[in-house]
């Protein structure tokens, strides 16, 4: 019998959840916390789960619509309505219908359902944003959601881990966004394959939550299993706005054993933009000077209040370019909420944006923000592919909140300073 050794977060994380001693490159079988599923990966886990014919975990299952609500055609008003009918049959309580969830990664924290030292799944490939708050969360298929709706459990490779060491603080209008790009422009969209990135040192608390989310978000664009951070007073104070109990703080042991170490300081850093068509093509957002037709401010990665109060303090007093439309959707209901109650909503429409309730919409090229071919758009997203937001001749340009504003008001890639003076 081997004896227990040095952890890091995610080998932690998945020995208290498998009661195994976990090392990197095993393979365990641990309780999963939640299980979420969306409009698009939800009709296929629920005709999996029907096929095995028992009763579901019902207090682990979280249904939340997204990805094509309110519904654009026939076929996403189907899905939705399996979704419906799936949580009506097996008396699904963690069903949020449109109007009262959003973009499901922000719905989860919103709710509570990702804490520190959870294990959650979900079937989207950015279920790993709950690392932010020291979750070990990533996504799975359709057929294992399935499998969890059914046991509660779920099969797990243990992953190796990056360390990625910060230490300083950013400068005014740079945060997570800029710094998640940089680092998928150093390492590559495949240069955390099957990895987490585990975040640490004294640079960390200079990243509130809402950044250290976004960081997270991204992971998977490096091709990252997780993205965890550890847990400290900012954290706490977060989670008691939505969880009041029940979370148990993790943290690596100190000889735990890293694939590699990475440094940052996050005083260096300048607003990143990754041009089309990966991540990866990353550079300082000053030096790229391109004309945009479109301006996004959203979805899982930079759809949070945090976001929105940026980007309206850059906006303020001014107006969205004339050759530019730009759209702002809050990720939930609480966002929506708070962006409302700050006057953040009156103040990009008095700018001339286009606010919308609280969905995935044109982040994945769904709807309300679709690109024409040969048109240009800034983004908060996480995901500038080839035809991700429209036409395949379009163009995404990655960016955080501020740049995303300020672009919009100059009609070009621009950073904050460029709207002084």
């Amino acid at each position: 019998m081997r004896t227990s050794h040095p952890k890091t977060i995610s080998e932690k994380i998945l020995s208290m959840k498998s009661g195994q001693d976990a090392r990197a490159g095993d393979i365990v079988e641990a309780e999963v916390d939640h299980v979420m599923v969306n409009d698009v990966t939800g009709p296929l886990a629920f005709q999996e789960f029907e096929a095995l014919g028992c009763e579901p975990v019902r207090d682990k299952i979280v249904l939340i619509p997204d990805h094509f609500v309110p519904n654009k055609d026939v076929a996403s008003a189907q899905q939705a309505k399996e979704m419906r009918e799936f949580a009506k049959r097996w008396n699904i309580r963690n069903y949020f219908e449109v109007g009262r969830g959003g973009v499901c990664h922000q719905v989860m924290l919103d709710h509570g359902f990702a804490y520190p030292g959870a294990l959650v799944v979900g079937a989207d490939s950015h279920t790993c944003t709950y690392g932010g708050v020291n979750a070990f969360s990533t996504g799975v298929g359709s057929s294992e959601a399935a499998a969890v709706f059914a046991t509660g459990r779920l099969w797990f490779k243990v992953p190796e881990s990056i360390r990625i060491l910060l230490k300083g603080k950013p400068s005014k209008y740079v945060g997570g966004k800029d710094l998640v790009l940089k680092i998928i422009s150093d390492i590559g969209v495949d240069g955390a394959t099957y990895k987490t990135l585990e975040f640490g040192g004294t640079g960390v608390a200079a990243l509130c939550v809402s950044d250290r989310l976004s960081v997270s978000n991204m992971a998977i664009e490096a091709g990252g299993k997780a993205g965890i951070f550890p847990c400290d007073a900012a954290t706490v104070a977060y989670m008691k706005t939505v969880r009041k109990e029940g979370f148990k703080a993790t943290f690596a042991d100190g000889e735990a054993v890293y694939e590699r170490t990475l440094e940052y300081d996050l005083s260096e850093l300048e607003s990143m933009i990754a041009l089309p068509h990966l991540p990866s093509n990353g550079k300082p957002a000053s030096e790229v000077d391109v004309e945009i037709d479109q301006a996004y401010l959203g979805s899982c990665t930079n759809g949070r209040i945090e976001d929105l109060r940026i980007a309206a303090e850059v906006m303020r007093g001014r107006k969205v370019h004339p050759n530019v439309r730009m759209i702002v959707v809050p990720a939930s209901v609480k966002v929506f909420e708070q962006a409302l109650d700050e006057g953040l909503v009156a103040e990009f429409s008095r700018a001339g944006a286009f606010v919308s309730g609280p969905t995935c919409g044109a982040c994945l090229g769904g709807h309300m923000g679709i690109l024409a071919p040969g048109e240009r758009c800034v983004s908060s997203t996480n995901r500038n592919f080839i035809g991700r937001m429209g036409h395949r001749d379009s163009k995404v340009y990655l960016a955080g909140p501020a740049v995303v504003a300020a672009s919009a008001v100059a009609g070009r890639i621009a950073v904050p300073q460029d709207l002084e003076g």
